[in-house]
């Protein structure tokens, strides 16, 4: 597990580093995405999690889920395009366990990707992600998890 300023930054997860996201592709093929424990600092206790619907399409980089706190809402936004196959019930129960637990049982959203290949090739993974959110983190002023 890598880490930057006291943010866990898991080294064999993708990172969109700008939308501050991670995906990972399961067995079955599906695509795993989540908030970085990063986006969890910024915007403090997550108090509600609104998914797109099972069935519905998601383009590359646009909302696969709104995420709510006590100072931001914002779109979660998918580092793949596709179709949403899965919404984390737990979450929707429990919105806190965004912030408790974003690499395991805080997930957001699994998407059936389009095109996994084409959609991953510029994202981060490994040192690459960790150099890229020390860089995020010095141009936003962010002090540490």
């Amino acid at each position: 597990m890598g880490a930057v300023r006291g943010c866990n930054i898991p080294e064999d997860l993708l990172y969109s580093v700008d939308n501050n996201v991670w995906v990972r592709q399961e067995a079955d093929g599906s695509a795993t995405i989540g908030l970085t424990a990063y986006a969890c600092s910024l915007a403090g206790q997550i108090v509600s999690y609104t998914p797109k619907k099972v069935g519905k399409s998601v383009k590359k980089d646009k909302s696969c889920a709104t995420v709510e706190s006590g100072k931001w809402v914002g779109p979660a936004k998918t580092p793949v395009a596709g179709e949403v196959a899965e919404t984390n019930e737990a979450v929707a129960a429990n919105p806190g366990l965004i912030n408790e637990d974003p690499y395991g049982e805080g997930w957001l959203v699994k998407i059936k990707a389009d095109d996994w290949d084409g959609d991953t090739s510029d994202l981060k993974t490994g040192a690459d992600a960790l150099a890229a959110f020390e860089a995020k983190m010095d141009a936003d002023g962010f002090g540490g998890c």
